[in-house]
């Protein structure tokens, strides 16, 4: 079997390692901060971030950082809806600016971010699904450097970001399941106290629940969670 040069073999053992960080990782919180950290190791940026959209949410969220600087990039493009960020989760391509000083796409945007101290920008889609169609956020690197990001940096951050989106779909998924979980043993709990305070069946006590969640407009657990807690249901609201 041939082998690799030197510079390969280290990379796939950085890859590798990045695997077991992100499998390893207790949340979502934890998979997004080996990703930011992976990319500051493994490519020509002085600052990295990432951002992440959530179903029903009006825009994407600042979920890790590196460096506030990068908090400010983001923040100047989520709030106009203008910049790289936005065009990368809208047509889901990726966005190289080699110098913000010259770059004529956002020029209002461009120059705030000149004046940051940051010339080069690498945003990357992190895309999931059989087809690649559903953007889950973005990978952002940034340098003070103008023309910081050469072909490899690129092909690398690709790499980087197919890894961070299924990592983070993973999480999110197991975060949703245990969540679920948890709700089932709350509810559960709740019908227990009501079915032994008001001697009522199972599918009795359930209802009951769900209208004191309804006439408070509050989350069925939420409605759990209180009656163990007080041994109290909420008063009406209606």
């Amino acid at each position: 079997m041939p082998s690799l040069d030197p510079a390969a073999a280290d990379m796939a053992e950085t890859f590798a390692r990045l695997a077991l960080e992100l499998h390893d990782a207790d949340g979502v919180e934890e998979t997004i901060d080996a990703v930011v950290q992976f990319a500051l190791q493994a490519l020509s940026c002085s600052y990295a971030g990432l951002a992440l959209t959530t179903k029903g949410a009006q825009r994407a969220e600042v979920a890790a950082v590196t460096d506030p600087v990068v908090a400010d990039v983001y923040d100047l493009q989520l709030s106009s809806s203008v910049g790289p960020l936005v065009t990368v989760l809208r047509e889901r391509t990726t966005v190289l600016i080699r110098d913000t000083t010259t770059d004529d796409r956002w020029p209002a945007w461009a120059a705030k971010v000149a004046a940051l101290g940051v010339r080069s920008v690498l945003d990357v889609p992190l895309l999931t699904g059989s087809d690649t169609t559903r953007t889950v956020g973005v990978l952002g690197l940034y340098s003070p450097v103008a023309d910081a990001f050469g072909e490899d940096d690129e092909a690398i951050a690709h790499i980087l970001a197919r890894h961070a989106a299924v990592a983070v779909a993973s999480a999110r998924h197991d975060e949703t399941m245990t969540t679920a979980v948890d709700a089932r043993k709350l509810v559960g709990q709740a019908m227990g106290i009501l079915m032994e305070r008001f001697d009522v069946n199972s599918d009795r006590a359930f209802a009951i629940l769900q209208r004191y969640s309804q006439d408070n407009n509050i989350k069925l657990r939420d409605v759990a969670q209180q009656l163990i807690d007080t041994r109290k249901l909420p008063h009406s609201a209606r």
